[in-house]
Parts: structure tokens; C-alpha cells; sequence
């Protein structure tokens, strides 16, 4: 099987096109192609006026080494097979997996495929009844602290745009894997092949609840509603069992903490443990939302609205003069801000959209970097930075969750918004008109002042007066990173795996599920004592592989 890239056809091209197109590549007869399948559909809009389709197919010839021998740039299709390091049970204690989002649910699918029998603690409640707490909080301003938009079955990714596509280095094809997971447990078969896939919350409820199903018919067990309130740790620190709320001891040595980027009284529990924490950068800001029609304008022309190219999405980024990036984050084509906090008296926000993005409004964050200096003390002292700007925007929103909002052109022009206009805020439970600048770092918002006007150079509109800014975007990532070494566990407290987000290691859906997978790999290693694929290096998260 042969690869092929870059195939570039019209949007609106004929049925036969690409296999015409292969053909004239090759220099071959049709009836020298055996099969084209696409790989990997997207497409450039460079230039508006003439957006097209960009492939890359695997093509199966009659005489391939006829083909390399004439075409030796040609490369063959990539083996994405995914092998599992081991295969069979452990005479130790099982593996447990805390928290249930995209990494804690692919690090127990992983580990009870390889026999392993995962026990996984999840301190939210099941996905279907987790998203009848969330809408509690986004229709009647009621919030369960332990069961909302970052707490539950499928973690925060189930209430987002469910972007499947990362930057990650995936050498080994990792995401491939998770794709296919998705797919055999009810995504749609396109995941596989477009350019930018997501499926939308709905659709990811019924993923999750699949993967449990196969989780469980593989011997792995769940817990909901348990919260773990402590570690316990022998002489030498190792692992030796978990305390839950309900007052529960849980014998286990051998621990992955998949606990998402909001778990902090987590976080401060394994800082009062003495678990090396070191602290990160992150991004704080707003959501922003126009139109959708606008955005399709500005991005595809006169091909807005095209079928094949969907609601259009927009990554922009500009560096400030005081010295601040800002960037978007986390866009949502045709979706909603939400509200996402996690603690009683805080405000915080997100976008999600579902699979048809079809809703009026686009959103995506804007928000702006922030590094440790910005928020000096110990390792959690991020988190008291996020909580500050989250406590403020929650009193000027009226202290009921309803969130701050402003006229992109009052902020523009320093005043407080009073009566929203041409577009209609989508966030639930509501907005009340304020002055961001009372919610964020004078830095950030002179920052995002800026660059309002300058993403109005790329998108025309962007910097419209009627676009409304929400308040605020705090959780973008991890404030800490739980540093793990070369055999993917804990720095100093041996036995515990950091993984995912909430350890500083991913970003999203994708990278942290493809974490996940690492992580369990990890475990199954140290469980069974065999080689280990990949070496974890501490600080960015880069693997070696060997």
C-alpha cells in the first residue's frame, strides 16, 4: 500500500476524481489500481475565490515495485496497528484509575485490554445523570460542586466542541487508536479521515457509555461518587492505598491520577503530601462571540455555507506590545458558552458545540499568557490566581452564576456595557453587562485590546461592536504539572502515575487520551516487569522512544 499527499481536487469535483487523479500521479492505467481509500481528507482557503479539497489517499497498485522503482519519492502507507506491550494478568494488586475523563478512560480501556483488570474511582456521578446536574446549574443557576461541567463520567472534554485533533509528536500513531476506539464505540466512521474531526457532547455520551460497557465486560470495575480525600504512602513513599470520602481505604500500589485541570483540593491534598508539584504557565481571558455567518463570510467567500466545508473555524494569534501572546482557544464553530465552574462562588466559562454546529453564534476563547511570575508563592499559587479573577467575575455577574459581559466596542472604548446588542449571548444561566477590566489583570485586558483590532486585520468583523465578550476564561490547562520521570511515574512518590491535563501533560481530548494510553503502558510495565515502549522525560512532556 502506497501514499499519497497533497492531492488536490476542486470542491464540487466529480465522483471519480480522485481516482482519476491517482491515476495521472502514477502514470498508470485504471485498471493498474486495485483500491484508493482516503486517509485524510481536508481544505485550503487560502484564497476564498478558490477553495479546494486537499487528499491523501492509500492506493493499493497491481506492481508496486514497478511504481517505487519509477516513482522513488513515493513512500508506503503507514502501519498505525496498534500492539499492546503485555498481555495477561498481574499477581499484584489491580491498577487504579482516578478520574474518568479522555485519559483516565483510555488508560483503564488500555490497561483491562492487556488483562490488567483496572479499578476506576470517579468522584462524579455516570455521564447521563452528570449532564441533567450540569443543566441544573446552566437553567436554575443551582450548582453541584461534585458533579458539573468538570467533575463526572467523560470529564470536561464532554462539554466542549469534542475536538479530536491536537500538535502532539504521535510517532507511534496513538491517536489513530483512540480514533478507532471512538468509532467502534459509536462515533461517526468520518473521524478517521477528515482533517479536523469532533463529534459533539451528545455524541460523546454515547462514546463514553460504550467504553465503559467494554471496560467492564474486560473485568475493569467503577466506582462513582468516590472522591479520594487522601494517599497514603509507606516509609519510602511508595503508594500503598488511597482514602476516599466516604471514609473507605483502598489497597493499591500502583495509582494513574487522571484527575482533569480543576480537581484542586486534589491538587493541595497531594502538595500537603509532599508529591514534587512544580508550577506552569497557562492562559486566562474571555470567550468571544459574533455570528457564525460572519466568520463563513471572512474565512470561505462566496463558498459559505458549502456542505463539505461546515460552520468555518478560525486559530489567530498576536503577540502584544506589553509583551503578552494572545491567541484564540478552544473555538466552537456554531456553538455556546458555557458555564464552567467547579466551585461555589466562582464563574468560569467555556465553548462547546454539539456534532451539527448548528447554532447561530460562533465562540472561542481569547485569552492571554500567564507565567509563573505573575503569580508567585508556592506551587499552587496559580490556583489562587484562576479563583481570584473567578470570585470577581462571579460578583459582577450578580453573585447567581449568572457571567460578566461587554460590547466588544466598549471595551474598545473603556466603558462598562449596558444593554447587549445585534448579537445575543448564548451563555446560561445569563450575563449581566459590566467592565471586564474588574474581572482580569489590567495586562490581560490591554492586551486583548489590542489584539481585538489586529484579528480584525484576518477576519473583518472581528472587532464589530456588537460582538460580546464573556467573563471569564480561567481553566484553559493545568496551573501545576505533577512532574513524572522516564518510567512515566511521580518524580519522588513511586507508584503514582501523574497523566493527562490536570498533571501537565495535554491539552484537550486528543493528547490526553493518547496520555492515557502512554500512561497505562507505563503501569503495565512496572506491574509486570517488561520493557518499557517509550521513555517519559520530565518538564515539557517529550518522549524518547526505544
Amino acid at each position: 500500500m502506497l501514499r499519497l499527499t497533497e492531492i488536490k481536487l476542486p470542491l464540487d469535483h466529480a465522483p471519480d476524481a480522485l481516482r482519476e487523479a491517482v491515476s495521472a500521479l502514477l502514470g498508470l492505467p485504471p485498471d493498474d489500481l486495485l483500491s484508493v481509500t482516503v486517509a485524510r481528507r481536508g481544505y485550503d482557503a487560502r484564497r476564498r475565490s478558490a477553495i479546494c479539497l486537499v487528499y491523501a489517499a492509500d492506493v493499493e497498485v497491481r506492481d508496486e515495485a514497478e511504481v517505487l522503482a519509477r516513482l522513488p519519492n513515493l513512500r508506503a502507507s503507514p502501519d498505525t496497528t496498534y500492539r499492546f506491550p503485555v498481555q495477561g494478568a498481574s499477581a499484584g494488586l489491580r491498577p487504579v484509575v482516578i478520574g474518568t475523563g479522555p485519559c483516565g478512560l483510555m488508560a483503564a480501556l488500555t490497561l483491562a485490554q492487556m488483562g490488567l483488570r483496572p479499578l476506576i474511582l470517579e468522584r462524579g456521578r455516570v455521564v447521563r445523570q452528570r449532564t441533567k446536574d450540569t443543566w441544573g446549574l446552566w437553567r436554575r443557576g443551582v450548582l453541584d460542586a461534585e458533579s458539573n461541567v468538570q467533575f463526572g463520567e467523560g470529564g470536561a472534554g464532554t462539554f466542549s466542541d469534542g475536538k479530536l485533533y491536537s500538535g502532539i509528536k504521535d510517532p507511534r500513531h496513538l491517536s489513530r487508536r483512540l480514533l478507532t476506539e471512538f468509532v467502534e464505540a459509536g462515533a461517526p466512521e468520518e473521524i478517521l479521515w477528515v482533517s479536523k474531526p469532533h463529534i459533539g457532547t451528545f455524541r460523546l455520551v454515547t462514546v463514553v457509555e460504550s467504553i465503559r460497557a467494554k471496560i467492564e465486560a474486560l473485568g475493569g470495575e467503577y466506582r462513582f461518587g468516590a472522591r479520594v480525600d487522601d494517599i497514603l504512602l509507606d516509609e519510602s513513599r511508595h503508594v500503598r492505598g488511597l482514602m476516599l470520602a466516604n471514609g473507605e481505604q483502598i489497597d493499591a500500589d500502583h495509582v494513574v491520577l487522571a484527575i482533569g485541570h480543576s480537581a484542586r483540593d486534589t491538587f493541595r491534598m497531594l502538595h500537603d503530601r509532599e508529591v514534587f508539584i512544580e508550577a506552569k504557565p497557562f492562559s486566562i481571558g474571555v470567550r468571544v462571540e459574533h455570528p457564525q455567518a460572519l466568520i463563513d463570510k471572512a474565512r470561505f467567500g462566496g463558498f459559505a455555507g458549502h456542505p463539505l466545508l461546515g460552520p468555518a473555524d478560525y486559530k489567530l494569534v498576536h503577540h502584544a506590545s506589553n509583551g503578552r501572546s494572545v491567541y484564540s482557544f478552544c473555538m466552537c464553530p456554531g456553538g455556546r458558552v458555557v458555564a464552567a465552574t467547579s466551585e461555589i462562588g466562582c464563574v468560569a466559562t467555556n465553548g462547546m458545540s454539539q456534532y451539527s454546529r448548528a447554532e447561530f453564534n460562533a465562540n472561542a476563547g481569547i485569552v492571554v499568557g500567564i507565567t509563573p511570575s505573575d503569580y508567585p508563592g508556592d506551587a499552587l499559587a496559580g490556583i489562587a490566581f484562576q479563583q481570584e479573577w473567578e470570585r470577581r467575575a462571579f460578583l459582577a455577574g450578580g453573585s447567581s452564576y449568572a457571567a460578566p459581559a461587554q460590547l466588544v466596542g466598549d471595551l474598545l472604548a473603556s466603558r462598562a456595557s449596558g444593554a447587549l446588542g445585534e448579537v445575543v449571548p448564548s451563555y446560561k444561566p445569563g450575563v449581566e453587562g459590566a467592565d471586564l477590566a474588574a474581572c482580569l489583570p489590567g495586562f490581560a485586558i490591554d492586551a486583548i485590546r489590542e489584539a481585538l483590532g489586529k484579528f480584525a486585520g484576518d477576519i473583518p468583523g472581528f472587532a464589530m461592536h456588537d460582538a460580546v465578550l464573556t467573563g471569564v476564561e480561567t481553566r484553559t490547562s493545568s496551573p501545576i504539572r505533577i512532574t513524572r520521570g522516564a518510567d512515566g511515574g511521580s518524580l519522588n512518590t513511586p507508584g503514582l502515575f501523574p497523566a493527562g491535563e490536570g498533571a501537565g501533560y495535554a491539552g484537550g481530548i486528543m493528547s490526553a487520551g493518547v496520555d492515557g494510553i502512554r500512561v497505562a503502558e507505563a503501569v503495565a510495565s512496572s506491574l509486570t516487569g517488561s520493557p518499557l515502549i517509550e521513555r517519559m522525560t520530565r518538564g515539557d512532556g517529550a518522549v524518547t522512544y526505544g
